[in-house]
Parts: structure tokens; sequence; C-alpha cells
């Protein structure tokens, strides 16, 4: 179950930090809504590193749209292998 706590408890913010834990984000609203995320570092980092790896792909995808692919053999010979 997710953990919704209103921006103004972060006045007390030791609290708060307490409650995140790898998979277990705090979200913080303001006004009523949904506007902040505190995360664990190392799921932050977990994340970047994802969507890092998709823009890459993606990056890769479009490259070959527009280039052409490159066969198995092609890709092995210029890796080496």
């Amino acid at each position: 179950m997710p953990i919704i706590k209103p921006v103004s408890d972060l006045r007390n913010y030791n609290e708060v930090l307490r409650e995140v834990s790898a998979g277990q984000p705090v979200f913080l609203t303001k006004n009523g809504r949904g506007r902040y995320v505190i995360l664990d570092l190392d799921e932050y980092d977990s994340a970047q590193a994802t969507n890092t790896l998709f823009s890459e792909l993606a990056r890769g995808e479009q490259s070959a749209r527009e280039n052409g692919w490159l066969s198995a053999d092609a890709v092995e010979k210029t890796l080496g292998v």
C-alpha cells in the first residue's frame, strides 16, 4: 500500500524519511493532489539507469530504421567474435 502524506508533514522530516525504503517511496501531496515523491537513493539510481538504457535502445532502433539493420554475421564480424 503506498505511503501518501501531505507535504506539510515535512515539518517533521525525520519521521517521513524513516518511512522511505527501497521499493517503498513516500508520495507527498500539495493541496490534496500528488506532487512529489521521495525515493531511496539506490532505487532512484536504478530508475535513472533503466531510463538511460531505454533511451539508448530507442536511439539504436531509430538509427536502424534510418540506416538499415545489421545481420547477426555483420555484428559478429564488427565485434571480432
